[in-house]
């Protein structure tokens, strides 16, 4: 998950929840024991998973996570498709198909990958301190796995099948933007009526409650170029055009562009220039994260940053951007919503309250499943956890049966509808 702590994040700590709440029943007890009985074995799956490191470019550690995965859907009595990814380490996704005896069709989507490089667990490791459980990748994204195994053996358990097809989908390149499975989980979600993206809900603090989320920006990656003349640094730097001093040059007059286009951010986030210290830099480049929450943010972000390169520091040098589209944005459509509150009724079920989160600055792979609107799509029924892409990654453990709760009810309830 490319969760950051950004302006446009601002609203999700708001956790603006909506009144008009559908009202169930009291909690389903049986599901709320077989939910608590099933917490031991998720921190389980948990650590056996945390155990295996996966990062996005880890091709071994990959195909381990997916082995896992692929024997644990296997048992809970799933086909299963490995898959390979269309571009970036060509590792496989995991497509576990259950067929039920209902009408509708139900997806759950989460990633095998981490952030984090191999031998991390050497510095981070696997730990227990109270309530929390520390783990490179547990909340982000391990943790939703989870959340899908166990919440799928406790409907089998209960003999549920109140579906046509649920399908899960387990990719691993969600944290390089899913290059090699966005347009497969697109595809995916194309033939399911609801899509539930099992990324982390954040612990408290800074949240005060479990959430769900309704949208999260889209990316894109900008690379700014700059040609100059290379002359030798002592004998000659007047004979030179600086790309490196032009480069601090635009980066410091196109830091701000983005605040005057409501929906899109951009971060200058890496720059590169010259070979050797003795001769004056011919190129320099720099590369930045952008953010997007509007369909036309990429087209007037090209267009202030093009105008704004227009105005050179060194004379002769050359500056060209260039912006390159990634994940889309995501952003629930008014079934989304209507779903989200019906978390909030589950919720209420077992005395807890959700909270419903409008956006964040992440950007997630339900912005695939939701792009072309077919699906009901909502994000967020992984574990409450926090110190996403950073040291000290956790999940919360008093937030396992609640979530087991939900996505197990959730689904029975989605399973009703026609």
């Amino acid at each position: 998950m490319t969760f950051r702590l950004t302006p446009l994040f601002a609203l999700s700590m708001l956790g603006l929840a909506t009144a008009a709440t559908p009202a169930f029943a009291a909690a389903d007890e049986k599901i709320k024991a077989a939910a608590e009985q099933e917490k031991a074995p998720l921190i389980e799956t948990l650590r056996d998973m945390v155990m295996i490191e996966s990062g996005s470019g880890d091709a071994e550690g990959l195909k381990k996570m997916a082995d896992f995965t692929e024997a644990r859907l296997k048992a809970l009595g799933a086909t299963v498709e490995r898959r390979k990814t269309t571009a970036g380490t060509r590792a496989d996704m995991v497509i576990a198909t259950f067929q039920g005896s209902g009408t509708r069709k139900l997806m759950l989507i989460a990633h095998m990958d981490t952030v984090y490089q191999r031998g991390v667990l050497a510095s981070e490791p696997y730990r227990v301190d109270g309530t929390k459980i520390y783990g490179p990748g547990i909340a982000d994204d391990k943790g939703g796995i989870a959340v899908i195994l166990h919440a799928l053996k406790i409907l089998k358990d209960a003999g549920w099948q109140d579906y046509a097809r649920l399908t899960v989908s387990l990719n691993p390149d969600e944290e390089v933007g899913s290059i090699g499975s966005g347009e497969i989980i697109s595809e995916l979600a194309d033939q399911h009526d609801v899509v539930l993206s099992c990324e982390p809900t954040a612990a408290s603090p800074p949240a005060r409650n479990d959430a769900l989320l309704l949208g999260a920006s889209g990316t894109a990656t900008a690379k700014m170029e700059v040609k100059g003349r290379a002359s030798h640094a002592g004998a000659a730097p007047d004979l030179g055009r600086n790309a490196l001093i032009e480069l601090a040059h635009q980066l410091l007059q196109t830091k701000d562009v983005a605040k005057s286009i409501p929906g899109t951010q951009l971060n200058w986030t890496t720059a590169q220039a010259g070979t050797v210290r003795n001769q004056i830099p011919e190129k320099a480049e720099a590369g930045a994260d952008v953010r997007l929450t509007v369909p036309d943010g990429i087209a007037k972000l090209q267009a202030a940053l093009d105008e704004k390169v227009k105005n050179k520091l060194v004379p002769d040098t050359e500056t060209k951007v260039t912006i390159t589209p990634g994940r889309p944005p995501f952003v629930a459509s008014d079934r989304g919503r209507a779903l989200a509150q019906e978390g909030q009724a589950i919720y209420a079920e077992i005395d807890r309250k959700l909270d419903i989160t409008e956006i964040t600055g992440g950007a997630t792979d339900a912005g695939y499943a939701n792009r072309s609107g077919k699906a009901i799509v909502v994000e967020s029924f992984g574990l409450a956890g926090f110190g996403y892409h950073a040291r000290d990654e956790f999940i919360d453990t008093g937030s396992i049966v609640p979530r087991l709760y939900l996505m197990s009810r959730m689904l029975i309830e989605q399973g009703k509808k026609k």
